[in-house]
């Protein structure tokens, strides 16, 4: 029995002064991180946190938080830094797990219902430490095609995302619905994350950011909301404009991006329209995203939406499309470019499931609504006003007798495109430039044809003109 009771008295004793060593560990431990990430900060999230229980054989050491949202939290922000600093210590731990205390009494934890949690995993809206696995792989940077419209929007987006830091903050990248916003926000998430895999990134549209506001004051748990973005080294933020109207949201928000831009953090927001085109958002706010750089994305233009759709069939395999396809729906698809990709997957899905060659038949009959949709009458006289005004002739020249070849140039230009580009007739167009006759405008149409074969120039002044009245 004396044998008995004295091993258990050396087991005691060592147990004593493993958790000795913890103490003193754990008290090294604190005092470091509350110098690394400052004492607002460590006061917030760990000042709180006790030792758990400790198991020798797998040196596994359990912290110990008053909610799961704050072990959550703490996980992604500092998990990290936590164990290297544990394994560091002497102290006999090599992984430790964050949780919340058995007997803890907090605030109820925020949970989302499945359904937007998975709406949440689906579109990157997550609040995750390693970011990149939240966003589309598609939606990188090699992936976005570029043009006149979109150029300044993409450069500031790979300067945004540079290892170097960006000479602006915020970003305000503005279009409308489908012309590549929330690509630029994904890819800026994943080139950041790349250089910096622990560097927190938030990303969220501003209803869920407003949700977000609102559920935290409701549980009272507004400082773990402000904590938590304030967090973030890149903040991205979606459709600014749902925010218009809501005051306690917008007074949030105005102080997130004031204490984010002091701290030298990147932001980044995206809204349909440019800052002095919202309404209902404080000046305040509208001031702070209009003092970095604002980049516009317009509408893609014809050469743009032919890169688009030709990178999509490199990539697309089989059916194969044919050029007269690409042409159709880059011509007849002018709304944006998510709808235009969107028409291209449904050719290649259609294609595979029926085994049917994809043809400009084929793809008229399939895409017959979404082009009535897409369908803006451009009229001839749209056109021989652009025409005159490119070429700087009177417009009346357009209908007049006149065969000088400053004036003739530009109305066969201009036949040509009324031909290209309205349901117009043969003699409906001869009549509407000065009841010329059919042939007339047949020979026009054949000479710019072959003018833009041979002719540079010719086929520069067409391609510039044909995106004018397209746009």
């Amino acid at each position: 029995m004396k044998d008995i009771a004295a091993v258990i008295g050396s087991l005691s004793g060592l147990d004593t002064q493993q958790n000795a060593r913890l103490e003193n560990a754990w008290a090294t431990i604190r005092a470091g991180l509350r110098r690394d990430i400052g004492a607002r900060m460590f006061d917030q999230w760990l000042k709180a946190a006790q030792l758990g229980d400790y198991c020798p054989e797998s040196q596994t050491l359990d912290l110990l938080f008053a909610s799961d949202f704050s072990a959550n939290f703490v996980s992604g922000q500092f998990g990290d830094r936590l164990r290297m600093a544990w394994r560091c210590a002497g102290a006999g731990v090599r992984e430790v797990r964050l949780r919340r205390a058995p007997n803890a009494v907090g605030p109820r934890v925020l949970e989302l219902p499945q359904a937007d949690a998975d709406a949440i995993a689906e579109d990157g809206s997550a609040y995750d430490q390693a970011p990149a696995s939240n966003f589309q792989p598609r939606h990188r940077f090699d992936q976005f095609v570029t043009g006149e419209t979109n150029h300044l929007a993409f450069s500031a987006a790979q300067a945004m995302a540079a290892k170097s830091r960006p000479r602006f903050s915020p970003l305000f990248i503005h279009g409308g619905t489908g012309q590549g916003k929330t690509h630029l926000l994904h890819a800026i998430a994943q080139a950041f994350s790349a250089h910096s895999p622990s560097a927190p990134v938030l990303y969220m549209s501003a209803e869920r950011f407003m949700m977000e506001f609102v559920n935290a004051m409701r549980a009272n748990e507004t400082m773990m909301f402000k904590a938590r973005l304030r967090a973030a080294q890149l903040l991205l933020i979606d459709d600014v404009q749902f925010i218009a109207g809501k005051g306690s949201t917008q007074e949030e928000f105005l102080h997130t991006i004031n204490d984010l831009i002091d701290s030298g953090a990147r932001i980044v927001v995206t809204a349909d329209r440019a800052p002095q085109m919202l309404d209902a958002i404080d000046a305040r706010i509208l001031s702070r995203l209009a003092g970095g750089l604002v980049a516009d994305i317009r509408p893609a233009g014809l050469d743009l939406r032919l890169a688009i759709l030709e990178a999509k069939r490199a990539i697309a395999g089989d059916p194969p499309v044919p050029d007269a396809v690409v042409d159709f729906l880059a011509r007849s698809i002018r709304s944006n470019v998510r709808e235009l990709e969107g028409a291209f997957n449904k050719l290649i899905a259609y294609g595979q499931l029926t085994g049917r060659s994809i043809d400009l038949e084929f793809a008229q009959a399939m895409l017959a609504d979404a082009v009535r949709a897409n369908a803006r009458r451009i009229t001839v006289d749209e056109i021989q006003k652009a025409c005159a005004a490119h070429y700087r002739i009177d417009p009346a020249e357009m209908r007049s007798k006149r065969r000088a070849r400053a004036v003739a140039r530009p109305r066969q230009v201009a036949m040509y495109l009324a031909k290209k580009m309205t349901p117009r007739s043969l003699p409906e167009i001869g009549r509407i430039f000065g009841g010329r006759d059919h042939s007339t405008v047949i020979h026009a149409v054949r000479t710019i044809e072959e003018l833009r074969q041979s002719n540079p120039d010719i086929d520069a002044d067409i391609r510039a003109l044909q995106r004018q009245l397209e746009g």
